[in-house]
């Protein structure tokens, strides 16, 4: 789905109204239902007791009341705290407060410094915080009682403990958040979930306050899939399950191994055979037909006792127990490309010099696709102009913001700055697909198109997820093929992300451990196959 500027939202919601003859009221009906289910699934209602709603004079603000409204009939009490006036009946957010007013009295109208310092003490006990006070419209900054109130709200989140949270939950978009990717001028409310109506808004995806939005949810109200992508102009696009209706997901009764692809993986060394494990076992569960490791000598036997459904090939290894340059000079590693479907290369195979001459050697001679990770790119650090000297057409590499930082001669901080345009001009000039990992990872493509994963949790901050990643997305692409890789590397990343909420559903994200990981990949697309057939 593309992701969506202020003003192509507002075009959305018009048309929305002209084509399908859905009002403005009706849109803000569901949009304010949604916030409410939405709620009502995440926090359990042991800890739905006090609920503040902060809402605007505008349409934001309205949508918040339809909310408050929704939670009174499902037996919550929540207050409502409006900034301003009264509205008044006639517009959609002055109708919804009337209505608002048939079911409760809890209302409190904040038009002074003094009103909003009489309600502070009240917020900091609340357990539930909804921001409806500006929306994506927001022209400029934050300012006045409203930008008090964000910073006010993001210190009481600040000062949350785990004997005493508090949920913040923004309406439509964080309030004080650009939705065009601008930087933002004033204060930006930071929530933990947002639910967005429609489309997702570019400053949601990619700007330097977008982790500010939380979880992101994106709730249909009514607008035609067909007018987003009518209307949006950009290249940006939000992975989500629709994206992939039309791949071959279900498999055919009458299938064999051999349509599936043979996934060659070169990875470990030793001290290092978990990274090889994961990797393998991650191209099992991603579904790749065959399966073989080409590992170091040393480390064969413990690779191959891992797993008996992937087969192992020995590497010369160095002093070190790392792949030996002589793998590719006498030979013996061309012939095991020969009728393999992809490459996977990188994890866990060390750096030394020897070991990564024939990382380069490998990446600029083999013919067939490759996906490079880890100590895969550690080897072109210095060398990252190489990469588009190669014979293979298709090359995806999975840096993390470090790994970038060392192949483009920048600093972190200058990768995280502009994580966008990082990956694009890296796709371009190496003529290569960029996944470039972390919060909300981008998958771009060097003729300028782009995805931005939402899916997946803190629990991925762990050595090993990396490794699996490189194993499913080589899985996948001896599934799929390349014809169209920029959607396949997609797949492959929304579902290691979705594999690590499934795995964590029943416990704290900490302790993931990178197997578990491997072990819900099929779970991930399972539950993908059920959101389209429910879509469908």
């Amino acid at each position: 789905m593309k992701a969506l500027t202020a003003a192509e939202m507002r075009e959305v919601d018009r048309l929305t109204t002209e084509r399908q003859k859905i009002s403005g009221a009706q849109l803000m009906e569901a949009a304010g239902k949604h916030v409410a289910d939405t709620l009502l699934r995440v926090c359990p209602p042991e800890a739905s007791k006090r609920i503040v709603i902060l809402c605007g004079k505008g349409n934001n603000g309205g949508d918040g009341l339809v909310c408050a409204r929704h939670l009174k009939l499902a037996g919550l009490d929540p207050r409502v705290w409006f900034f301003g006036s009264e509205p008044k009946p006639g517009t959609d957010a002055g109708d919804n407060f009337q209505r608002w007013r048939q079911v409760s009295e809890r209302t409190s109208f904040i038009e002074t410094p003094a009103s909003w310092e009489q309600k502070r003490e009240v917020l900091g006990r609340s357990q539930i915080i909804i921001d409806a006070l500006l929306g994506t419209g927001l022209r400029g900054a934050a300012d006045g009682l409203i930008a008090r109130a964000i910073e006010d709200v993001n210190l009481i989140s600040k000062n949350a403990t785990a004997a005493n949270p508090v949920l913040i939950l923004a309406v439509d978009t964080p309030s004080g958040l650009p939705s065009d990717g601008e930087a933002a001028n004033g204060p930006v409310l930071t929530a933990h979930r947002t639910v967005t109506f429609t489309a997702p808004k570019i400053g949601q995806l990619e700007s330097h306050n977008a982790a500010q939005a939380g979880a992101l949810d994106v709730a249909q109200i009514g607008s035609p899939r067909s007018l987003v992508e009518e209307v949006g102009k950009g290249n940006l696009r939000w992975i989500e399950p629709h994206e992939f209706a039309q791949l071959p997901l279900v498999r055919p009764w009458d299938s064999n191994k051999g349509v599936y692809g043979n996934a060659l993986l070169v990875a470990g060394s030793t001290g290092k055979s978990g990274a090889a494990i994961l990797s393998g076992s991650a191209a099992l569960r991603g579904g790749a037909g065959l399966v073989t490791i080409a590992t170091p000598q040393p480390v064969l036997p413990i690779v191959a006792s891992a797993h008996p459904e992937y087969m192992t090939e020995p590497l010369e290894a160095t002093s070190a127990g790392t792949v030996a340059l002589t793998n590719w000079t006498n030979r013996h590693f061309a012939s095991l490309l020969e009728k393999r479907s992809v490459l996977g290369m990188g994890p866990g195979l060390g750096t030394e010099p020897d070991t990564q001459g024939f990382i380069r050697d490998v990446v600029q001679n083999a013919e067939i696709p490759i996906v490079l990770d880890a100590d895969g790119l550690n080897a072109f650090a210095g060398h990252a102009e190489t990469l588009g000297d190669r014979k293979s057409k298709f090359l995806a590499v999975t840096p993390h913001p470090g790994e970038m930082a060392r192949l483009s001669w920048k600093s972190i901080k200058d990768v995280q700055a502009n994580r966008l345009k990082t990956a694009l001009d890296t796709a371009r000039r190496w003529n290569a697909h960029v996944i470039l990992k972390g919060f909300h990872t981008i998958v771009a493509s060097p003729d300028g198109a782009v995805f931005v994963n939402t899916s997946g949790n803190a629990g991925l901050s762990k050595g090993g997820s990396g490794d699996v990643l490189t194993g499913f997305l080589t899985a996948l692409t001896a599934q799929f093929g390349t014809a169209d890789w920029l959607r396949i590397l997609a797949l492959g990343v929304y579902l290691h992300g979705k594999a690590a909420e499934i795995a964590t559903a029943q416990t704290d994200i900490s302790g993931l451990l990178s197997s578990e990981l491997v072990n819900a990949l099929p779970l991930a697309r399972r539950a993908l196959l059920q959101e389209l057939q429910k879509g469908a």
